[in-house]
């Protein structure tokens, strides 16, 4: 019975086996490439490419194999190729590619692919306010899935539809991207332009985007070529002004993001993030993969003020100097000119044609980012403290309060969560002490640090004197 239950469980360990490509030893390129591969004895494999130029290597070596004695062999002891076999982990082995045949035009179920206001729609639940890039997006993002899926059968090839979203710090870029990959069930991968270097120098290269995606469909191709790749920061390779040595980091990376964008077949490593790792590679097209770049363009609103600007002149009609100091959504009036200025070279801007900018929070949007979405901050606390069953509340005051203070902090919807966590620390460390504590009311003077919370206790109602100070009395 149980030598039975051992060929069931090798039966299947095999078949799960045979799902993976094997791996070429010296080149490491998996058998879709190479073609049929020599099998050594310790489970090592050997591609065409590579046995020709073993044999090659030999035969120049200027040894004469022919006078060689059997004697002789033992020079050369015995050589164990198990043990060289260095086996790949699970998260680098590669899926073969299933062999499907080209499906028609019926066949296609466009359907299935949501209308932008269903997108739009669903956005909404989570992400509060950007009102106009959430409509860019979910236009951009339709028209991407039909173009996948009709596979452009026809003479009319759709070209991409690869976005830039323009925005301040923390107004709510990469939870869009993330919110929209999690409600369309398809991979993403998360990039920062940061770490990207110009192949050959240290850091990340830039096909690793690709990597991090075929990372994220579990390294099956076919399904991270549909994916959604979004590079973040990425006013931060603009072309640097003034610079006599070599641009590393900047416009030779934006260069270099050209032929990832418009749609190239690329070799990307397994499980790494550099080719010179010897881990397997494989070839992704990127022709189906939308891109969607990020970046909050500081100082790009006084770009915009001086291109503005140039119509001021003297006399009755000319517009003053200052008359765009005080104007918070500047941004919006942002052109492509301002974006070369910038330093963005027009080869990497026309391969993004969609640009939209985001909206700059305002306090109103800041109350509703703690209340409204599915996953509200609020929220996430008031459930935190029923699991001690205590009922948490917070005053419309408070909650402007601490839109006002997040607001000062200048991070955007960031600085919500370090305020929050600010005040609740003290809360959330004293309830569990005391089992009575049956509710906890969050008032504007806490926040402000000029007061206290309100606390009822089980079976208590609450009071407030005179002097507008709340006191907890026994009903």
């Amino acid at each position: 019975m149980e030598d039975h239950k051992d060929d069931i469980e090798k039966a299947i360990s095999d078949n799960k086996e045979h799902e993976y490509e094997e791996i070429c030893y010296v080149c490491r390129r998996p058998e879709s490439k190479t073609g049929k591969m020599v099998k050594l004895p310790g489970d090592i494999h050997i591609c065409p490419d590579c046995m020709q130029r073993t044999f090659d290597t030999i035969q120049n070596s200027g040894i004469d194999f022919k006078n060689i004695r059997p004697e002789d062999m033992s020079r050369f002891g015995n050589i164990d190729l198990s043990a060289l076999q260095n086996e790949i982990p699970q998260r680098q082995k590669i899926k073969k590619k299933q062999p499907v045949e080209k499906p028609s035009i019926a066949e296609f179920d466009i359907e299935k692919i949501p209308a932008p206001h269903k997108i739009k729609a669903k956005l909404d639940e989570y992400v509060i306010g950007q009102e106009t890039a959430k409509k860019n997006i979910a236009v951009a993002v339709y028209n991407h899935y039909k173009r996948v899926a009709t596979n452009t059968q026809d003479e009319i090839e759709i070209e991409k539809s690869n976005m830039l979203m323009i925005g301040p710090t923390g107004c709510g870029k990469t939870y869009l991207v993330k919110t929209l990959a999690r409600l369309l069930d398809v991979p993403l991968a998360i990039a920062d332009a940061t770490s990207l270097t110009e192949a050959g120098y240290i850091g990340d290269d830039i096909e690793s985007v690709v990597s991090k995606l075929l990372a994220a469909a579990d390294n099956d191709v076919e399904k991270a070529e549909k994916g959604i790749i979004f590079i973040d920061e990425i006013d931060k390779i603009a072309k640097k002004k003034n610079v006599n040595s070599r641009d590393v980091s900047g416009e030779s990376v934006q260069q270099g993001l050209l032929k990832l964008l418009e749609g190239s077949e690329i070799e990307v490593p397994v499980g790494a993030s550099s080719k010179n790792a010897m881990v397997p590679l494989t070839t992704v097209n990127t022709k189906n993969i939308l891109f969607v770049c990020g970046g909050a363009f500081p100082d790009l609103d006084a770009i915009i003020k001086e291109r503005l600007n140039k119509t001021s002149a003297i006399g009755f009609n000319a517009e003053l100097k200052d008359k765009y100091d005080n104007v918070n959504d500047l941004i919006r009036q942002v052109t492509l000119d301002d974006l070369r200025a910038f330093g963005m070279i027009p080869e990497f801007l026309g391969r993004l044609p969609i640009v939209f900018t985001m909206d700059v929070l305002t306090e109103d949007m800041m109350v509703e980012i703690l209340t409204e979405p599915k996953n509200a901050i609020l929220s996430q606390y008031k459930k935190l403290l029923a699991l001690d069953g205590v009922k948490l509340d917070f005053e419309q005051e408070a909650l402007k309060a601490i839109a006002r203070k997040a607001l000062e902090k200048k991070t955007g919807a960031r600085a919500l969560r370090s305020i929050i966590e600010e005040f609740m620390l003290d809360i959330m460390y004293e309830i569990p002490k005391d089992d009575n504590i049956g509710r906890v009311v969050i008032t504007k003077e806490y926040v402000e640090k000029t007061g206290g919370p309100v606390i009822e206790m089980r079976g208590m109602d609450l009071l407030e004197d005179k002097s507008g100070n709340r006191e907890v009395v026994n009903g």
